[in-house]
């Protein structure tokens, strides 16, 4: 039972990865469990008010971030609330290094779509089911935070072994 919520967490988040380069759209009921599954680990490993308050603090600050960047046109809404249900799993302790990883998959993501643009124009039609990634929707930044989330989830637990 220990690990079940976080696993689960990984799960949806990995299903909002998917979602997100199929149909660009995070739906928030799939980020509301992602956050509800966080109170139940927490419930389940008993952390502290003083803990929990700290990662709802991450969560909100996280929450802010994105929004701004929301604001000036660079994340989708679903992206802000993911990124606000991934800092709550960071907490401060994990804030900055699940940052990290969401801006390298965020920057690769970006590369790769940039990438893919450029030979969209002359793709046979086959190839160009499997270029999800080039839509002139954006970049599906959903995928770098839950990958970001995935870690934010489980170095708790690599730092503990």
């Amino acid at each position: 039972m220990l690990y079940a919520a976080k696993s689960a967490a990984c799960l949806v988040l990995a299903s909002l990865a998917v979602g997100d380069i199929r149909s660009r759209r995070l739906p928030t009921r799939a980020v509301l469990l992602v956050a509800c599954l966080y109170g139940v680990d927490a419930a389940v490993t008993g952390v502290s008010i003083v803990s929990l308050a700290a990662h709802l603090g991450a969560a909100a600050i996280g929450f802010a971030l994105f929004a701004l960047l929301f604001r000036c046109g660079w994340m989708g809404g679903g992206d802000v609330k993911l990124a606000a249900a991934v800092f709550l799993w960071a907490g401060p302790a994990y804030a900055w290094p699940v940052f990290s990883i969401v801006s390298f998959c965020g920057l690769v993501l970006g590369l790769m779509a940039l990438i893919m643009g450029l030979f969209r124009r002359h793709a046979t039609h086959t190839f160009r089911a499997s270029m999800q990634l080039a839509s002139p929707r954006g970049v599906p930044y959903g995928v770098a935070l839950a990958l970001g989330g995935i870690a934010a989830v489980w170095l708790p637990v690599l730092n503990s072994l």
